[in-house]
């Protein structure tokens, strides 16, 4: 069973990723071409966050009442109609039926996201890091299907760029829907000596095990959306590099996202949760260095790749930290409350980060991401200082 579910989830997880790559890479550039306002360019892909932080509660409901299978299949099915939506606002060129289109392929995102979760209950407790690690080896897949529909889609259909990339990730999404039909839902065991019965949702989130994990998520992924959501309107439209040296960063960056995974388990095990998020938000602040430092294709690319190896080792961290803090019965309120603060989040960074990039410059949407990055070491050191490792990785379902 565990085998079937993580191989299921694994090639779920490739597709998923490939569509998030295709409408990072051609979101900005379409929005670009067909917004009544230039400043308005990124708005398409802000509300693909915005759909994902709103769909995460009732996503983790739903999953709760009729289980993982049925609810990755009702995404898979939302996931096949917002693409073909897309593709039909292309063919229009409708500025705001093809946002429309990005939300509701953002809110088929908030049920991928729960492919993680998923995993990790397929598996015996101390394997989580590992389930979860081999979910995300899937997106590298992922990234390639991606760039490859990017950049070849404007061959197959020369009167309408990009609407065979749609039409063709509307048949990936299909793909995945009957693969998850396949899947079998699982009721993780119960901790010995844990009652099977929840906490309440306060005692849950109240834990300093529990905010951190949380707030590695958020930093990491709102980190990442700031800086990924603004780089192609960055090199494409203001420096003026070409789209497959644009589809090739993003390729690239989603492929370093996900490859660290190969480690992640081991180094997790090896040094514990906090030790990677600590390398994960130093690698971030790399990020924002090496962007600072030049607007070359490599500039961009090395600052992109640093970027994806910061958000692998926040989040993963972070999700193996987070599903040691709560109980079985608890797992869909406390996976609800730490998906939509870390996409809810997402949403903003994303939102302002095309508005950001149009008043000010590439530099401003950078140095705006040291904030948070400073938080997260404020998080990190606090933890230290409370317990170590167990103040993030302890405090499990008591």
């Amino acid at each position: 069973m565990p085998v079937r579910n993580l191989s299921l989830y694994f090639l779920a997880q490739l597709v998923f990723t490939a569509g998030t790559n295709l409408i990072v890479t051609l979101g900005g550039i379409v929005g670009s071409a067909i917004a009544p306002d230039p400043a308005l360019a990124t708005l398409p892909l802000s509300f693909m966050v915005v759909g994902t932080a709103a769909a995460t509660v009732p996503t983790a409901m739903l999953m709760q009442r009729l289980g993982r299978r049925v609810g990755f299949v009702a995404g898979g099915c939302l996931a096949v109609a917002s693409a073909l939506l897309a593709a039909w606002a292309l063919v229009f060129a409708s500025f705001g039926l093809f946002t429309l289109a990005c939300c509701l392929i953002g809110t088929t995102l908030a049920f991928s996201a729960q492919l993680r979760f998923a995993a990790a209950e397929s598996v015996a407790s101390e394997r989580a890091g590992s389930a979860v690690s081999i979910i995300l080896l899937g997106s590298i897949g992922g990234a390639f299907l991606g760039a490859e529909l990017a950049t070849r889609s404007p061959g197959w259909t020369p009167d309408a760029p990009y609407l065979g990339a749609l039409l063709g990730l509307a048949a990936c999404y299909a793909a995945a829907t009957v693969l998850l039909a396949f899947s079998r839902n699982v009721e993780p065991a119960t901790a010995p000596g844990a009652s099977g019965e929840g906490r309440p949702l306060r005692a849950i989130v109240r834990q300093r095990a529990f905010l951190i994990a949380m707030l590695a998520g958020v930093v990491g992924q709102g980190a990442m959306v700031f800086i990924m959501t603004a780089t192609p309107i960055a090199m494409h439209v203001q420096d003026g590099h070409d789209l497959p040296a644009t589809a090739r960063v993003i390729q690239a960056h989603v492929i370093a996202m996900y490859l660290p995974s190969l480690a992640s388990a081991f180094l997790i095990s090896r040094f514990g949760p906090g030790k990677l998020m600590l390398v994960g938000t130093l690698a971030m602040a790399a990020t924002v260095a090496i962007g600072l430092s030049g607007r070359d294709v490599m500039h961009y690319w090395w600052a992109l790749v640093i970027l994806g190896v910061g958000w692998n080792f926040l989040f993963v961290g972070g999700t193996t930290a987070l599903v040691a803090t709560y109980r079985p019965a608890e797992r869909f309120r406390a996976q609800a409350v730490n998906d939509f603060s870390v996409f809810g989040v997402a949403a903003l960074a994303s939102l302002s980060a095309g508005a950001l990039l149009h008043a000010f410059s590439w530099s401003a949407v950078l140095l705006s991401a040291l904030p948070a990055l400073a938080l997260m070491l404020c998080g990190l050191g606090y933890a230290a200082w409370a317990g170590g490792q167990r103040a993030i990785a302890g405090e499990t379902r008591r």
